[in-house]
């Protein structure tokens, strides 16, 4: 009978096995969230505030960053390892926002030259959608947050979403899903402006 290949270590066991000092647990765990992250956090640094780095050396920072600060880390199931990440990248991310705000422009604009950006009202726009999003997103639940941040924001399938938060079928996941996104639905219809 040929050997079943290994599965997968849970993050909570990569996690033991740092916290013990195991450093090809921490390669490893970086080799799983790194590209997590990236795609999650790609185009959400402004251009204005890029400077010498750029957001994929912000999530790798922060990931680092993370994993050095172990110890003020709960972990209670698999997904929550990863949703304390992408808020970590969140904060990183309004940090390096703030700062940019702060910096004096580099060069004088010429009021000649049109901007090819997009709008203020544009910006101002997304910026409170996004804002919106984020204050319904914490009136979930906590697994229904999870799963559809799972879902929406890292892609994953209902299988690992499943198997992420210990839910015993990927049908269980769906409907975790599908009844956070409904409730998602109603609270951003309620932080709508002119909504109640």
């Amino acid at each position: 009978m040929p050997d079943d290949p290994l599965p997968l270590e849970t993050t909570v066991t990569l996690l033991q096995r740092i916290r013990a000092g195991d450093s090809a647990a921490r390669d490893q765990l970086i080799a799983r969230y790194l590209p997590l992250l990236r795609a999650w956090a790609h185009g959400r640094l402004p251009a204005g505030a890029r400077g010498l780095a750029d957001t994929d050396d912000l999530v790798q920072v922060t990931l680092l960053r993370a994993l050095n600060r172990l110890e003020t880390f709960e972990y209670r199931h698999e997904g929550g390892f990863l949703a304390y990440l992408r808020h970590s990248v969140l904060n990183a991310i309004r940090q390096e926002v703030r700062r940019a705000r702060r910096k004096p422009p580099g060069e004088p604009l010429d009021d000649a030259q049109p901007d090819p950006g997009e709008s203020v009202s544009s910006r101002v726009a997304q910026r409170e959608t996004f804002e919106r999003y984020e204050e319904a997103l914490m009136e979930l639940t906590e697994d229904q947050r999870e799963a559809v941040m799972l879902r929406l924001e890292f892609g994953l399938s209902y299988p690992e979403i499943a198997e992420a938060l210990g839910r015993p079928s990927a049908n269980a996941a769906r409907m975790l899903v599908v009844r956070g996104l409904v409730t998602l639905a109603e609270r951003l219809a309620d932080h709508a402006p002119g909504g109640d």
